[in-house]
C-alpha cells in the first residue's frame, strides 16, 4: 500500500495564538489556519472569539471583524459579499463554500476555517489560482465563430437555445468544486477539473459557437476530461447549486456520438 506524507514545512505544528472576547455575552469561537511564507515557520491554527452581538451573521463578517479589530495580518480574499465574485471561497468546517453566503448559525460548534484543500497556499486563507486560471484560459472561454454576424448584427438565439445555457453560465469560478474533487487533487496538472469542464461545456452548448469540433478535439484526452469518475463531490460543493458532473457527462456523450 502506498504511503503519503506531508512535507515537513506544511505540517501544522506551529504554536497557535488565542484571542479572547472580553465581556461578551454571546461568543463564537473560530479556529483559523495561518501561514506566512516569509516567516519560515510551519502553519498554525489561531483561535479567535467573536462577540456575536457586535458582528454580522455571515462567516465573512467574522473574518472582516477579526482583520479590522483583532489581527490585521490575517489574509483572505473577498469582494462582492453577495456570492457573485467567488473570491471568498474557503473550507468551512470541512466543507468548501463561500464565506459571504455561509451563515455562522448553519455551522455547528467551533468554526474551523482553512484554505481550499489541495491547492498551493499564498498566505493564510489565500490559495494560488495560477494553474486554475491557466486551465480556464486553455479552453478559450469566449464565443468563436468563422461566419460573419448575420446582417452585421448580433447573433440571436431562440428562448429554447438560450435555455440550454441555464446551469452553466452561472459558474463564478470559485473553485469550490475542483478543490473537492479527488481526481483533481491527484491529477491537477493534467485533469482540467469540474469547474473548467463545466465552463468548457457552456461553449459546447452555445448554439452561436462554431468551433464545436475543435473544442471537442482539445478535450479528447485520457486526463483532461476522462479523469472524472462521477463521484458527485463537485455538485455537493457548488455554492451556486450547479452540477458540473452532468456537464462533464454531456461532453463525454458528444464525443461518443461523433465517433459512433
Amino acid at each position: 500500500m502506498a504511503t503519503f506524507t506531508l512535507p515537513k514545512n506544511s505540517r501544522i505544528t506551529g504554536k497557535g495564538r488565542a484571542h479572547k472576547a472580553e465581556n461578551a455575552q454571546r461568543v463564537r469561537r473560530f479556529k483559523v489556519y495561518r501561514w506566512n511564507p516569509e516567516s519560515g515557520e510551519n502553519p498554525r491554527y489561531d483561535t479567535f472569539e467573536i462577540d456575536l452581538d457586535q458582528c454580522g451573521p455571515m462567516v465573512l463578517d467574522a473574518l472582516i471583524k477579526i482583520k479590522n479589530e483583532i489581527d490585521p495580518t490575517l489574509t483572505f480574499r473577498r469582494s462582492c459579499r453577495e456570492g457573485i465574485c467567488g473570491s471568498c471561497s474557503m473550507n468551512l468546517n470541512g466543507r468548501n463554500g463561500l464565506a459571504c453566503t455561509t451563515a455562522m448559525e448553519d455551522l455547528k460548534g467551533e468554526i474551523r476555517i482553512t484554505p481550499l484543500p489541495h491547492m498551493e497556499v499564498v498566505k493564510d486563507l489565500v490559495p494560488d489560482f495560477t494553474q486554475f486560471y491557466a486551465q480556464y484560459a486553455s479552453i478559450r472561454p469566449w464565443l468563436q465563430t468563422v461566419s460573419p454576424p448575420p446582417g452585421g448584427k448580433e447573433r440571436l438565439q431562440s428562448p429554447e437555445q438560450r435555455a440550454q445555457l441555464d446551469g452553466l453560465y452561472e459558474c463564478i469560478l470559485c473553485a469550490c468544486c475542483s478543490a473537492s474533487c479527488p481526481s483533481y487533487w491527484w491529477n491537477s496538472d493534467k485533469y482540467l477539473g469540474p469547474a473548467i469542464l463545466l465552463q468548457a461545456y457552456r461553449w459546447l452548448a452555445d448554439s452561436r459557437d462554431e468551433m464545436t469540433g475543435e473544442r471537442l478535439d482539445d478535450l479528447e484526452d485520457p486526463f483532461r476530461l476522462y479523469r472524472c469518475h462521477t463521484i458527485m463531490n463537485c455538485a455537493t460543493a457548488c455554492p451556486k447549486g450547479l452540477n458540473p458532473a452532468k456537464a462533464i457527462a454531456e461532453t463525454k456523450k458528444l464525443l461518443a456520438e461523433r465517433t459512433a
